[in-house]
């Protein structure tokens, strides 16, 4: 059915000053598009209060995602109220983004810390914030520059927040702070002090004074900062010549005097290798290593003076090796949880400290060029020096910027995710393998589990061989099934760590209304329980049940905003957490087996106009809940449309029995028909329960043929803008969907009862509360029954059947088939989608000793090896998304002790706190087997 547009908006939109709001959301979205089209670095954004945004949103009825509310989208966030309510935003205001109005050099305003992209602000590009300016006017302005980002996959990234320094001045100690980019160079660095304090650059030094120690003197002009590993907030210290003489020392002395002033050469820089630092001369100290007792007779440069010092320790049992904290450099604490696991993992221990640097492979070209490997393993070993000194992993977290840009800036980030690339990261740069040979993927075709599993695992091995091999992988059976066919799928992939997912013992009430496709019964709304964070899938399947779902029936879940159907829920796995409390859903009975039918969408309006307003793109205002059915295959007039319309409204008309006789009539020709007078009074009528109550109404009403429902319907586009009416006789194309408009009279109002098309119940109702209750803890093994239970595919991520040769929803069945010496278990407590973020503080009871997972492995043969593991670290996160906390629980193996690892503040803990609900990642190594021994050795009876 092709419907032409009217045009009539579009002609008269130039015209219009100011715009409409249809007009400036076409204007912004097509600005959006051609910046986003041309994007390079310095390209100038700007930072707009999402509390304005959203305004201006509702304005011009546009969701978060760009998608207008007349559209079809798949997020839940939209506006309230009707669509002709629409209410022009004020001036733009983003003072509650700004710092007490407070301006940096370069009179930059300072933003608020901690502000999160789609929450507190959004970003838009010049050209928009011009045009919104000119519409709106207000302010201020906060300008952010394109920088990019990456080294081998290259982006761009705003800029939100520029580097903060804080600008010492030796020869007064008063301090200034100067925000730049952490993409400038230090000769703009240097340049911007200049300015600021009026210097001549010739007499000018800056010294990277981190900590308040001098670290290292900004000498490489070329060099931008974020290589030079400035971070956030950190001190540099300017020191300016005097005749000929540079100040000595860190800046001023206690008392406040000048200190003396020497020529000082700058210090030399040296490199480090895998294996010992490097002496001035290039030369390897090496390191001698034990991992009970710490590192042995380790050579250490220490620069934190500005000198270069080596200084020799030697470390015995008893001298804490192992307990140095890492300092937080600005939200970095989701770092440090994941390192401190890392680090004290025992395998990767004894590897890192010893030499390495043959491992390493410079040529892999899915590695990171080894030097990840080498700023990981030198953190290690300051990690397992010995002391308690908190250690700032700049130079770690400066090469994390440079190959994983999504963990660069100043944000919180996820632990997990993070770990998963130190992992992926690690093995390729020690990946012994230089070059990897191919080898076809394939199916087991009926060959024996044992086989073929050994065979993907040396074809596997032939390619990724690695200490992050050797310890941390397993393997898994995947066994696809077609439901089709019934063809079977076996496939052994190696793992890293297993996602757990977390089963919720929560609940959720939720009000949908049901409508019957066919016109059979009254709409009638149901409250169901269904679980908190399910799906779509839940939903449908509890309401087919309370509504006794025929076997030739299927649900269809909708969600109406503005009388009219904002977006189907025809996703069986979207999460219901995408539907508000505040919501309308409705579900639609309809035929199981309606693919290659036609939909017939009926949406309903008031007659108010005369029908030549309508016909030339009037707005008319809608009202009630649209109505769903199929019509047949052989759809061809306007006739065909008005039998549907009549047939899905037969519920609603009033029984004849309480018609006042005055209002009923035989017709002329046919006597069993029945005639309205529509000018009589309708009281005490009730609606048909099902069309045969209402088969006599078979009705000629008192008007013309054209119109024998007492409606006028229109075919309408999309958008409900071009309207074309339908009569008995016009041509009907049967498209994929058909929308109608209804033109209600008062004739019809009288005739049919309305209300039970008003009034729909949102999802929970007002003034329901639900009852809390105390959730249950759930155990690890539920966590991961629920990983490996048999579940179909997502429609998104179906399964190309060789038999059927079309993709199909396959069931998925996952085993446990080969554990590694570490294994990491991640428990899935985050969820996002396009329109929510969620996380999940339920508490799971893990085993701190003796995890047997031998029931979960289905390999039996080979060598005996042992499914019983240990704990030993745990990394936590507390809070919420936005602004939560990470700290890891650590178990040194040469004390036998439990530790708290808070970014710098290292304490002990009792192995009884270290369950919390708060457990995020679990690291656990395998209790080896003693020979002969009745358990394997290190188990002890079960942890409570």
């Amino acid at each position: 059915m092709t419907i032409p547009g009217s045009g009539f908006l579009m002609e008269n939109e130039e015209s219009c000053l100011p715009c409409t709001p249809e007009e400036e959301r076409r204007i912004i979205k097509e600005l959006t598009e051609a910046a986003e089209s041309n994007l390079k670095e310095g390209s100038l954004y700007f930072v707009v209060s999402n509390r304005w945004w959203r305004d201006w949103q509702e304005y011009v009825r546009q969701d978060e995602n760009g998608c207008s509310i007349d559209e079809h989208c798949s997020s839940s966030h939209h506006m309230n109220g009707s669509l002709s309510n629409r209410h022009r935003p004020g001036q733009i205001d983003n003072s509650d983004l700004v710092l007490n109005g407070m301006e940096g050099d370069g009179n930059e305003l300072e933003l608020r810390r901690l502000l999160e992209e789609g929450h507190d602000y959004v970003l838009v590009p010049q050209e928009v914030w011009k045009k919104l300016l000119e519409w709106y006017t207000g302010g201020p302005a906060i300008p952010r520059k394109l920088i990019s980002q990456g080294v081998f996959r290259k982006g761009f990234i705003v800029e939100v927040y520029p580097l903060s320094l804080q600008l010492i001045d030796a020869r007064d100690n008063t301090q200034s702070v100067i925000r730049i980019s952490k993409r400038a160079s230090v000769r703009e660095l240097y340049n911007r002090v200049c300015t600021l304090l009026k210097l001549e650059q010739e007499k000018v030094r800056i010294w990277d004074y981190f900590n308040k120690k001098k670290q290292e003197l900004l000498t490489d002009f070329n060099r931008t900062l974020e290589d030079a590993q400035l971070q956030m907030d950190q001190h540099i210290l300017l020191e300016v010549e005097v005749d000929g003489f540079w100040p000595s020392g860190s800046g001023l002395d206690s008392t406040g005097n000048g200190l003396a002033l020497v020529p000082i050469e700058p210090s030399r820089s040296s490199t480090t290798i895998a294996g010992g630092p490097t002496m001035s001369n290039g030369y390897s100290t090496g390191y001698g290593s034990n991992l009970y007792g710490g590192i042995l007779n380790s050579t250490q440069r220490d620069t934190e003076d500005g000198r270069e010092l080596l200084s020799t320790s030697t470390s015995t049992k008893g001298d804490g090796g192992g307990l140095n904290g890492l300092q937080n450099l600005g939200n970095t604490c989701f770092m440090n949880s994941a390192l401190q696991c890392l680090v004290h993992t025992p395998p990767l221990v004894e590897y890192f400290i010893q030499d390495y640097s043959e491992e390493i492979n410079r040529w892999n070209p899915l590695g990171l060029k080894g030097e990840l490997a080498i700023a990981f393993g030198e953190l290690l070993r300051k990690l397992w020096s010995p002391g308690r000194i908190p250690i700032a992993p700049r130079a770690f977290k400066g090469k994390l910027a440079r190959f994983a840009p999504q963990f660069s800036g100043f944000n919180q980030h996820d632990s997990q995710e993070l770990l998963a690339f130190l992992l992926d990261g690690l093995h390729e740069d020690l990946n012994r393998v230089k070059d990897k040979p191919y080898f076809e993927t394939k199916d087991a075709n009926g060959r024996p589990d044992e086989e073929f599993a050994d065979e993907c695992w040396r074809n596997h091995k032939a390619r990724n061989d690695s200490i992050i091999v050797d310890v941390c992988q397993g393997q898994y059976k995947s066994t696809l099934v077609c439901p089709n066919c019934s063809k079977v799928s076996v496939t052994f992939d190696p793992f890293m760590y297993l996602s757990l997912p977390l089963p919720s013992m929560a609940k959720r009430t939720m009000t949908v209304t049901v409508f019957y496709g066919d016109g059979s019964a009254l709409p009638m709304p149901f409250t169901v329980s269904v679980p908190k964070h399910g799906c779509c899938k839940d939903l449908s399947q509890v309401l087919s049940s309370e509504c006794c779902l025929r076997i030739d029936e299927s649900i269809l879940l909708a969600e109406v905003y503005g009388h009219r159907i904002y977006r189907y829920l025809d996703n069986p796995s979207e999460p219901l957490a995408g539907i508000k409390d505040d919501d309308h859903i409705v579900a639609y009975r309809l035929p199981i087996k309606r693919e290659k039918l036609p939909r017939l969408e009926v949406l309903h309006m008031r007659r108010e106009r005369s029908t030549s307003d309508l016909q030339n793109g009037g707005y008319r205002e809608l009202l009630g809940t649209p109505l769903v059915s199929y019509l047949g295959e052989d759809v061809q007039t306007g006739g065909d449309i008005q039998a549907a319309v009549r047939s899905v409204l037969a519920p609603l008309l009033r029984r004849k029995e309480f018609l006042p006789p005055n209002h009923v009539k035989t017709g002329k020709e046919n006597g069993s028909s029945v005639v309205v007078d529509a000018d009589s009074p309708m009281e005490n009528y009730e609606p048909c329960s099902s069309p045969k109550d209402c088969s006599i109404f078979d009705m000629e009403l008192e008007q013309s043929p054209s119109e024998d429902l007492g409606f006028h319907l229109w075919l309408t586009d999309e958008k409900g803008l071009s309207r074309i009416p339908i009569e008995n006789d016009s041509p009907i194309r049967p498209d994929a969907v058909i929308k109608v408009l209804l033109d209600w009279s008062e004739r019809e109002f009288e005739l049919y009862d309305f209300s039970f098309l008003e009034d729909l119940p949102e999802v929970l109702k007002s003034g329901f509360t639900m009852k809390k209750t105390r959730q249950e803890a759930i155990s690890l093994f539920s966590c991961l029954e629920s990983f490996l239970k048999e579940e179909p595919l997502g429609p998104d991520d179906m399964w190309y059947c060789p038999t059927c040769k079309e993709h199909r929803q396959a069931t998925k069945k996952l085993d446990l088939w080969r554990l590694p010496e570490i294994l990491v278990v991640h428990l899935k407590r985050f969820s996002y989608s396009r329109y929510l973020k969620n996380k999940l503080d339920t508490f799971v009871n893990f085993p701190i000793n003796n995890l047997d997972l031998s029931k979960y492995v289905k390999h039996k043969g080979g060598a005996p090896q042992s499914h019983v593991y240990e704990l030993y670290a745990v990394s936590n996160h507390y809070g919420g998304l936005g602004g939560g906390h990470y700290s890891a629980y650590v178990k040194l193996v040469n004390e036998n002790r439990w530790y708290d690892f808070d970014d710098s503040h290292v304490s002990p803990v009792g192995e009884e706190a270290i369950k919390t609900s708060a457990a995020y990642v679990l690291f656990y190594r395998r209790v080896k087997v003693e020979p002969g021994a009745g358990q394997p050795s290190g188990a002890s009876s079960p942890s409570r």
